[in-house]
Formats: C-alpha cells, structure tokens, sequence
C-alpha cells in the first residue's frame, strides 16, 4: 500500500507544503497498527473455539493471563511492524524532521493506540461467535484509517465526510504523529488523541476482563 500510494497515486495529490510521501507514512504506520488488530481477534476467538482456555484454566494462573498474552503479542508485533514501514518509508524518500524528544512522543502515541486497539479487539474476538464472525467485526476497525486524514487532507473532503473525519479518535492519532514527525507543532491534537485512547482503553481493558471471566466462571 505505501508502494502503490508513493509511485502511483502520490503525484497526483496535493498535501501543500510538504511531499506526499512525508504525508502518507504516518498515516500507513496508523493502517499497520490496525491491520495488526484484526489478528489478534482472529487468535482470541480461535482459541474460545479450540478449547484452548479450558486447558490453560488447569494451570495455577491468572485468568486474565491468556488475553494479556494476546494484548503483549499484539503490541510487540505492531512495534516490528512500525520499524519495518518507517524503515521502508525512508527507502522511497520519506524525510522526517522530528528531533528525538519528537520521535520519542510519536512512539509512545502509537504505543498507546496499539495498546488500546488490541484491548478493543479482543473484545471483539470474545463477542463474536465464530471465527468468520470475528474476521467480520474485525473489518470494522482494519477500515477505520480509511475514513481518515490518512491519504488526504480533510479539507478535500465533502462536508459531511470532512465532519466525521475531522472528529473520528484513529484521525486525532494520523495528525499527531504526522505533526510530530514532520517537526510541525501538535496543538490540541495531541491531547485529544490521547484523551481518546486512554478513554477507550479503560472502557475496553475492564470490559474484555469482564466477559471472558464471566464465559469462562467456575
């Protein structure tokens, strides 16, 4: 995707004063951490379904244990992932202009959103009934950075559009991280994004506690 976007399409849009390719890696970092989501609640639900967690339940352990597990690979996979894009991103000409303390608050706003992310996934791996069912609602967040500023400036968007961009929490992460590598000023984008994610993390880290142990009581 950063490929096709870079050589194909990157010349005929137009981010203002820097490149396209500066524009398009932050949003394609944001796009991997999400994709990243969409397996972690493909191996939540596989292992409701494989019985797995009756076996671990065996063992002396927490039983918050098995989705921490999920939630620690997730976030370690995202970060492989994230090196591996910014690593490309640099090859096909992306020129970032942060300082360290600046590269430092874009990784840890990352961190963050894949910390929460794989939180709102699992509790999707443990809502859906099956392994499709799971695959399905796993979509909805795989999508989400494309109703983003992502590829494009919200202000080429229709009005309607633009209002659900502008406003939607995966868009405050693209703009802060964007603003913070190209060495550009966050102003109340970054904490927003924040306030965003740190919300939606401690509404979904209780809730998927509390459903698996409520599937799984004794």
């Amino acid at each position: 995707m950063l490929l096709m976007f870079r050589f194909m399409f990157g010349g005929a849009i137009d981010v203002g004063a820097t490149t396209y390719i500066n524009y398009l890696v932050p949003g394609i970092l944001v796009i991997a951490v999400t994709m990243i989501s969409v397996s972690t609640t493909l191996a939540v639900q596989s292992d409701m379904q494989e019985g797995v967690v009756d076996r671990f339940r065996a063992i002396a352990m927490l039983d918050s244990a098995v989705l921490t597990g999920h939630i620690v690979a997730a976030v370690i996979r995202g970060m492989i992932a994230l090196v591996v894009m910014v690593g490309l991103g640099l090859l096909v000409g992306f020129r970032p202009s942060a300082s360290v303390i600046e590269w430092l608050l874009a990784a840890a706003m990352l961190l963050l959103f894949a910390f929460s992310l794989a939180w709102v996934s699992a509790v999707l791996g443990l809502v859906a009934k099956s392994v499709d069912g799971a695959s399905g609602l796993g979509l909805i967040l795989m999508f989400s950075p494309y109703a983003s500023t992502a590829f494009v400036p919200a202000e080429t968007l229709p009005d309607g559009l633009r209002a659900f961009v502008e406003h939607q929490p995966v868009t405050l992460v693209v703009d802060t991280v964007r603003q913070l590598l190209l060495g550009r000023p966050v102003g109340d984008t970054g904490w927003q994004a924040v306030l965003w994610w740190v919300a939606i993390l401690c509404v979904a880290a209780p809730l998927a506690t509390r459903i698996y142990r409520k599937r799984f009581a004794k």
